[in-house]
């Protein structure tokens, strides 16, 4: 069996890796938000943020705006996020850092977006996200920084994207996303298994602070997101989350994660993708845009 890349870095390896020569290829993209606090995450970018990293707000950047479907969360229009990655100055080569301060949820969702893409460098997320870093002591850069660092990113790659000379060249790879069509049509097929990510109350239907149903969809068992962390936060190794992964799989040829919004389900699927099910996909639209359809049915209680 090929062995599985790895989208993890750890803090050491980074900070070793930005004291290299060449260090200026690296791109550092900080994905801090909270849902509850949209302006939040450009604050916290303002008073502290690894050095030379860029802000991708989930909102504006990872998102396109909410409608009667597609979730809380709609993936983004294309080439407006084609034209975001190019203002940042990352080209289809770049090698990528991905923090949050969520546990990787945030981060997650732009590395995922960046495989939808067809984005060909290396893209990995800093274990323990903008916290760890920080607790090491390893150097912090204040202030809005923001289009100087995307300005030093775009000169250092070549490109005059800021007089729009240049637009990242997307690849869309429509294979490893799903639509609610697409799920609605596979509930009833063998070998497929359904992953909720959410919470386990959520999934129950015990409680739904934020979409108007409450339970899951019929067929689906649960993972919240977060069992990919230790106890310390930080990501569980790919030797230690394959059993895990293999128990809950079983023989289903077929994977299909899905959360709320489609954010925190991208950790399950970096999650399972390091453990050696690649052909996992997200549904993007996820529960909020499950229940946005009257007509689709809605489980509760474990499946």
């Amino acid at each position: 069996m090929p062995t599985q890349p790895s989208w993890i870095i750890s803090g050491d390896a980074l900070a070793h890796l930005l004291q290299q020569e060449g260090s200026q290829d690296v791109v550092i993209a900080d994905c801090r938000f909270w849902l509850n606090e949209p302006q939040r995450g450009k604050e916290v970018y303002n008073e502290g943020h690894l050095p030379r990293a860029v802000y991708f707000d989930l909102n504006e950047n990872l998102s396109s705006p909410v409608r009667t479907h597609g979730g809380r969360h709609p993936l983004p229009d294309v080439e407006i996020f084609a034209k975001k990655l190019s203002e940042a100055g990352i080209t289809p080569a770049s090698k990528i850092v991905l923090y949050d301060e969520q546990g990787g949820s945030m981060a997650s969702r732009m590395w995922w977006l960046l495989q939808w893409v067809g984005h060909e460098g290396e893209v990995v997320l800093l274990d323990g996200g903008y916290p760890a870093w920080k607790q090491a002591g390893y150097p912090i850069e204040e202030g809005d920084k923001q289009q100087e660092n995307m300005a030093a990113n775009r000169e250092h790659a070549g490109s005059q994207t800021s007089k729009e000379e240049l637009v990242y060249p997307v690849k869309v790879r429509s294979e490893i996303v799903l639509t609610m069509d697409d799920v609605k049509k596979k509930l009833k097929e063998p070998g497929v298994r359904l992953i909720d990510s959410r919470e386990l109350p959520r999934y129950l239907g015990e409680m739904e602070p934020i979409d108007p149903k409450a339970g899951h969809i019929p067929g689906a068992v649960n993972r919240f997101w977060m069992k990919s962390l230790n106890e310390a936060g930080q990501w569980k190794a790919p030797n230690e989350l394959k059993p895990e992964w293999d128990a809950l799989i079983g023989d289903a040829k077929e994977i299909i994660v899905y959360c709320g919004s489609g954010v925190t389900a991208c950790p399950n699927v970096l999650s399972l993708w390091q453990a050696g099910y690649s052909h996992a996909k997200l549904y993007a639209g996820s529960w909020s845009d499950w229940v946005s359809y009257e007509e689709n049915p809605v489980a509760t209680g474990e499946e």
